[in-house]
């Protein structure tokens, strides 16, 4: 399997806004109102809302490719695009989802080392993410690649509020200085 991951574009919309609904759907479809998952798919996805994420400098998507087919996708924040204010040093990962079909193939774990390979050329301290609190395989998996549970926040699903836990990984190790 070859595995590349390449920062989106512009001309990257129209994909990016179908992986975007397909992996946010097929993640939370059954944990989730039909009602609820149309507004927020309509809200979040729209075209107009991410070319204006894309604009962002202070924000980043990127593809992440199995055999030359985008098998999932990556946002990053920085300074005020992040969520939360968690300060200059800080890089979030707002999304990371990666398709079904792909899903146990150790993607997950390429993904975050580019969000930590970002994090550490921007010369950031920690990175972060919120993930919903019943969402056990990805706190897991969080766990696993060095996040640990540092606060909660609330995320709305249409107008149902779900708490988010918010894990961060400190890059101190991996931060060098000459």
């Amino acid at each position: 399997m070859t595995v590349m991951i390449k920062k989106c574009t512009f001309e990257d919309l129209e994909i990016l806004q179908k992986i975007c609904i397909e992996t946010f759907y097929d993640t939370f479809k059954n944990l989730n109102s039909p009602e609820n998952m149309k507004i927020y798919l309509e809200k979040a996805f729209n075209v107009n809302q991410l070319e204006k994420e894309m604009s962002n400098s202070s924000s980043a998507f990127y593809f992440i490719y199995s055999n030359e087919e985008v098998a999932g996708y990556l946002k990053l924040n920085t300074d005020d695009a992040q969520t939360e204010n968690m300060g200059h040093a800080a890089l979030e990962i707002e999304r990371i989802y990666i398709r079904e079909v792909w899903h146990r193939q150790g993607l997950g774990q390429s993904i975050i080392k580019k969000a930590i390979e970002v994090a550490t050329e921007q010369k950031k301290e920690k990175i972060w993410l919120g993930v919903w609190d019943i969402n056990e395989s990805a706190i897991t998996f969080y766990t696993k690649m060095g996040f640990v549970r540092t606060g909660v926040h609330s995320f709305y699903m249409g107008d149902e509020e779900q708490l988010d836990l918010i894990m961060t990984k400190s890059l101190n190790e991996h931060i060098y200085f000459n």
